[in-house]
């Protein structure tokens, strides 16, 4: 996305990255980026988590309007827990296979949470 989004930029279209993989993001050297210290995929905060979501959403645009010098990153005020313990079981690679299976089937659990209230806000 970063690439994507100097391509963009380099074509006149102005452009604001929400990740959390700060050392990429800026390593690509983006225009504008709003930055999350949260777990990959959670760039606009948590699942179902509306008001942090509108807040970062809105920082996102503020940053279109406000920033005047390339490479402007802004860190949004969000932490996924009370400390970074979080980032010790994140970037493990000696993970047990059956707790990670664990971990999926509630990932998929909250995803299918996540699709019906769409499903149903359609309505």
């Amino acid at each position: 996305m970063s690439l994507i989004a100097r391509h963009l930029e380099a074509n006149g279209i102005p452009t604001v990255i929400m990740g959390c993989a700060r050392d990429i993001v800026e390593r690509c050297g983006v225009a504008r980026f709003i930055w999350s210290d949260l777990p990959l995929g959670n760039s606009c905060g948590r699942p179902f988590d509306v008001g942090s979501q509108r807040t970062i959403l809105g920082m996102a645009l503020d940053l279109l309007e406000s920033a005047r010098a390339p490479r402007t990153t802004v860190q949004t005020p969000y932490r996924w827990g009370l400390d970074d313990a979080w980032k010790d079981d994140f970037w493990r690679v000696d993970e047990d296979p059956e707790r990670m299976a664990r971990q999926r089937a509630e990932f998929d659990r909250q995803k299918a949470i996540a699709a019906e209230r769409r499903k149903e806000a359609e309505c």
